[in-house]
């Protein structure tokens, strides 16, 4: 049978609810009641063939009415002679579509949302508006998002960390948690003086509404025993800050760059020279160290396609840098060290130069295998030192 039942009607408003419909008139939206439903009901032919079906039809919708109101007609019959049949199904108001599908609890708690949004900062009923369902995921955090918001819409650009808002019951986890949120509510309460509007994203929280923000750091290690930095021979492992690390020009000529901690760690001693340990995807601390551009700079990451990935990103910031350990040699004297790359990159990178541009594809093309990788910290230690020497 093809004729609307009651599930069907009761589908229908519950797709109302997963748009966000139903929801969005609380917050002054235009109401979308009263509504008319998707009906179909039984032809002339199906009403005198398959007649008891119909009543047995008429009585279900009949019985679940009362959320929803039925529009009748009357049709003559030659057979069956007048009959009253539906022809139309209406919801009337928002509080019958929240009760067909058991929602009005969550109704009313969307609606004392909605009314203390209003109450508080009024320009944030629209965002309540466009994210209904999000909104009642947050009910219990909301009135502290609301103090958040107001207590930066006082203190603009804090430059303070988010530890040292001091609000009652607002901790700075919450803050934390849902920085995506409250970067749309900023934007929509703050005034543009108070955004920085070169930083987004979660990343860019702190430094677009101007908070203190963790200092990004460099790891370094010098590996000529000839360049102390430090008072005692053991413990040049090193990190600095972004600033620091880039007023502090090193009195080196190459630099490695390593994504592996150990293949860091371990790195044999190279006459003026030192190894950064990277950071995978993202270079931002180092891009201040214009002292870098004049040094020679050779990076070692995995052989695989976010490895080469990784390299054609750094060149953005670096664009003199040389892979090393990244070719078609190493690969293959390693296959039986060769592990499976989960998720390739297939994207085209620009900024390789043709030797690694070739490996590079036909590591994504599937040239020597499925999803072929080598990690770094797979490449023989005595592989390392005979490419060390021929630099």
């Amino acid at each position: 049978m093809t004729w609307t039942t009651p599930a069907d009607l009761k589908a229908q408003v519950q797709k109302l609810w997963d748009r966000g419909l139903l929801l969005a008139s609380l917050s002054g939206d235009e109401s979308v009641f009263p509504r008319r439903l998707t009906f179909k009901g039984p032809d002339s032919q199906e009403l005198s063939q398959r007649f008891s079906e119909v009543r047995d039809w008429i009585a279900q919708l009949s019985a679940a009415a009362g959320p929803y109101r039925i529009e009748w007609r009357c049709i003559n019959h030659r057979v069956l002679g007048a009959n009253e049949i539906p022809s139309k199904i209406w919801v009337d108001s928002l509080e019958d579509a929240v009760g067909l599908i058991g929602k009005r609890r969550a109704a009313e708690q969307f609606a004392a949302l909605v009314e203390l949004t209003r109450e508080k900062q009024p320009e944030l009923v629209s965002w309540l508006g466009k994210r209904p369902l999000r909104a009642l995921e947050l009910g219990a955090d909301w009135p502290r998002l609301l103090a958040i918001v107001d207590w930066l819409h006082r203190h603009p650009r804090p430059a303070i960390y988010l530890r040292q808002i001091d609000l009652p019951g607002v901790h700075s986890k919450i803050i934390e948690k849902y920085r995506g949120v409250l970067a749309d509510l900023l934007d929509l309460v703050l005034p543009e003086s108070a955004i920085d509007a070169t930083h987004k994203g979660v990343g860019g929280f702190c430094r677009r509404y101007g908070f203190l923000d963790k200092p990004t750091r460099v790891r370094f290690r010098v590996l000529d025993s000839n360049i102390r930095l430090l008072p005692v021979k053991a413990g040049q492992d090193i990190t600095l800050t972004q600033e620091a690390f880039a007023s502090f020009a090193l009195p080196v000529s190459k630099v490695f760059i390593t994504e592996n901690e150990i293949n860091f760690l371990a790195f044999p001693d190279v006459s003026d020279a030192m190894v950064i340990f990277g950071a995978g995807y993202g270079f931002d601390n180092l891009s201040a160290a214009s002292w870098l551009h004049e040094k020679d700079i050779y990076y070692w990451g995995d052989i695989d396609t976010h490895g080469f990935a990784i390299l054609n990103q750094l060149r953005g910031f670096l664009p003199h840098v040389v892979s090393f350990l990244m070719d078609q040699q190493t690969l293959l004297a390693h296959r039986a060290l060769w592990g499976v790359e989960t998720q390739p990159e297939t994207g085209t990178l620009s900024r390789l130069l043709l030797d690694e541009s070739a490996l590079y594809d036909q590591l994504r093309q599937n040239h020597w295998g499925d999803r072929v990788r080598l990690e770094q910290e797979r490449v023989g230690y005595d592989f390392l030192l005979e490419v060390l020497r021929e630099l």
